[in-house]
């Protein structure tokens, strides 16, 4: 069935008016372009294609948003805003050279007290943990069988000096008698060989009497040297043998102390040249680096390098007041075994690492960032040492560094102006 002209025309009317309608969108958008050009034309236009649309032009005209110039100043494109940042200035200083390792405390002097004779014990004059002075009566072993021995050998000594005596008067006699041919000389010469015989005999003897007195004197055990002891190995009661090896306590001297560490065989030379200048100042920490036990300064190093390793160890020696470091306790140790004057220092948390080395973001001109590239020789948890990539005088950014690239603005505060926010 065919359908008349002016119902064709009326079946395009909505489609028409769908298009135009989106023209007129996109002319609303750009109004402020397009709004001279369409006040005076798109009356006309719209009445070409439809009465009602031409009737109605007007309102969409007005209806259209309009802008301030401060909102079209602010509807433009902006660059990257500016990241918050912590930054410091690199300094010229002094640096310390401090060499790290790992060590054990170990006593200054150490001593098992073992009994040198055998016998009972019959008193202890210790408690365990006491701090004992030298010469301190320690152990006392039954004195009785060595104190017989020595008077035994006392009383040999006296036996024999009696006969030195009479054979002496018989030497006399003798010699008398030789002169007036009435005794041999092979009688005078038998009596004189007799009194040598006792002379030696009583030297002996008197060696005897000085083996027995310190016999009896081993039984009084007495401390050699001052320091802590330990807990005791043998009980009141017990017989000791001077052939054991376990001995009865273990006295360790902890005032001083010292530590025993290791540290690379390539660093030998730096210590022996700073030790050549003087004594190392080497400080004593808690494995984890968080607490400084003591400061005390290098010994000696040993005499070899443990070729299995490639380490020398190392002792150093520290007063130990508080006594803070024990015998067997592991620490960590920092050794100063040089100074470098005048050199360029930033914090280290300035310094960022790459595929290609160490860097650094410098506050650059515009306060915009700048990535360097770093030449570092010396660094510790705090601070590091440039050789080369920034000067004195620059400002490095500490904190932040992940949100930036090179041209970024950086937004952050100089030390001069915290510290002028702070006093406000």
């Amino acid at each position: 069935m065919n359908q008349s002209p002016a119902r064709k025309g009326r079946s395009w009317f909505w489609p028409g008016l769908f298009v135009v309608l989106i023209g007129l969108g996109a002319l609303v958008y750009e109004w402020r372009q397009f709004e001279p050009w369409g006040t005076a034309h798109l009356g006309s236009w719209v009445a070409s294609a439809d009465p009602w649309l031409e009737a109605h032009a007007g309102s969409f005209m007005k209806a259209g948003p309009t802008k301030t110039p401060a909102q079209d100043a602010a509807a433009k494109p902006k660059g990257p805003a500016a990241v918050p940042v912590s930054v410091a200035q690199a300094k010229v200083g002094a640096f310390p050279v401090v060499l790290t390792g790992l060590g054990t405390v170990d006593a200054y002097n150490s001593v098992l007290i073992r009994s040198r004779v055998d016998g009972q014990i019959v008193k202890l004059n210790f408690k365990e943990g006491d701090l004992v002075e030298k010469d301190d009566v320690l152990v006392e072993i039954d004195p009785r069988p060595y104190q017989a021995a020595l008077e035994q050998a006392q009383a040999k000594k006296q036996q024999d000096q009696a006969t030195l005596a009479n054979s002496k008067r018989d030497l006399e006699r003798y010699t008398s008698l030789a002169k007036s041919d009435y005794a041999t000389r092979q009688q005078l010469d038998t009596q004189t060989s007799q009194v040598a015989q006792l002379t030696a005999q009583i030297a002996a003897d008197q060696a005897a009497i000085d083996n027995a007195q310190t016999q009896l004197d081993y039984t009084t055990i007495k401390a050699p040297i001052k320091g802590r002891v330990g807990f005791r190995l043998v009980d009141l009661g017990n017989i000791v043998n001077a052939s054991a090896t376990t001995g009865i306590v273990q006295i360790n001297q902890i005032k001083p102390i010292s530590v025993i560490f290791t540290q690379p065989e390539d660093f030998l030379p730096q210590i022996s040249d700073g030790l050549a200048k003087g004594p190392l100042p080497v400080e004593a920490l808690s494995t984890d680096g968080s607490q400084v036990y003591a400061e005390g300064r290098l010994e000696v190093f040993n005499n070899e390098v443990d070729a299995s390793s490639g380490t020398i160890r190392l002792k150093a020696t520290f007063p130990n007041a508080d006594k803070k470091l024990w015998p067997g306790l592991s620490v960590s140790t920092r050794m100063t075994v040089a100074t470098r004057d005048n050199v360029v220092i930033v914090p280290a948390s300035a310094v960022q690492r790459g595929q290609a080395g160490f860097y650094a973001y410098v506050v650059g001109p515009d306060n915009k960032a700048e990535a360097r590239n770093l030449k570092i020789t010396l660094m510790n948890s705090k601070e590091a040492v440039i050789d080369d990539g920034i000067k004195s005088d620059e400002t490095v950014v500490t904190g932040g560094q992940y949100r930036l690239q090179n041209g970024t603005p950086l937004d952050f505060k100089t030390a001069a102006e915290k510290t002028a926010s702070a006093e406000q």
